[in-house]
């Protein structure tokens, strides 16, 4: 079957006003003015934020550990398909190429996402997807954009940078990644 595909970008993450607990992941078309929301997860916002803020935890993550197993096996993410939207649920597929054949691997969007970031993999999705759930906005978004909300923390705010640090570590060793990333945008407010 044959779309019409519409190319986007990642514009950011942000607390859920719909669902408690969830995240929105905003994503945009490429060239143009239309977004949407899809509703995510906490540990795939994490994930998808950590990155985007550039922190490295310890460990890898799921999502870099699959990332590190593909190129191992000399297998590229092409891109990213969000195929299907049902009942509020956006359906996609990974798109690899192993040098010989295209391979399609049906993928939730919050992992296909925080794959193809990492990946560097493009993430489309269908014209008729996206006359159905995206909004238009009053301009463009150029370059790239991090909107990432977090809910205020007020006890940081006083701490001295040494003091921030620590916990910032503390944080990163914890694995509380959406911690990390606020007490590190402090740190940087305050340097």
């Amino acid at each position: 079957m044959s779309y019409k595909k519409i190319k986007l970008k990642l514009i950011g993450i942000t607390f859920s006003q719909v669902q408690a607990g969830a995240y929105a992941l905003i994503l945009a078309e490429n060239e143009g003015v239309r977004r949407f929301p899809v509703m995510i997860g906490t540990p795939e916002a994490q994930s998808i934020a950590i990155f985007m803020e550039g922190l490295h935890p310890p460990r890898p993550l799921t999502h870099d550990l699959f990332v590190s197993l593909t190129g191992i096996l000399n297998i590229k993410l092409k891109e990213i398909f969000i195929s299907k939207y049902e009942d509020g649920i956006f359906f996609s597929e990974l798109i690899f190429d192993d040098g010989i054949k295209e391979i399609h691997l049906d993928a939730r969007t919050s992992d296909a996402i925080a794959i193809a970031i990492r990946a560097k993999a493009e993430i489309y999705i269908t014209e008729d997807i996206m006359n159905e759930v995206s909004v238009e906005t009053d301009e463009e978004i150029t370059g790239e954009t991090e909107i990432i909300t977090r809910k205020p923390e007020r006890t940081l705010d006083k701490t001295d940078i040494d003091g921030l640090q620590k916990l910032l570590d503390e944080a990163i060793v914890m694995e509380n990644y959406e911690k990390a990333s606020y007490i590190r945008d402090i740190i940087n407010k305050l340097k």
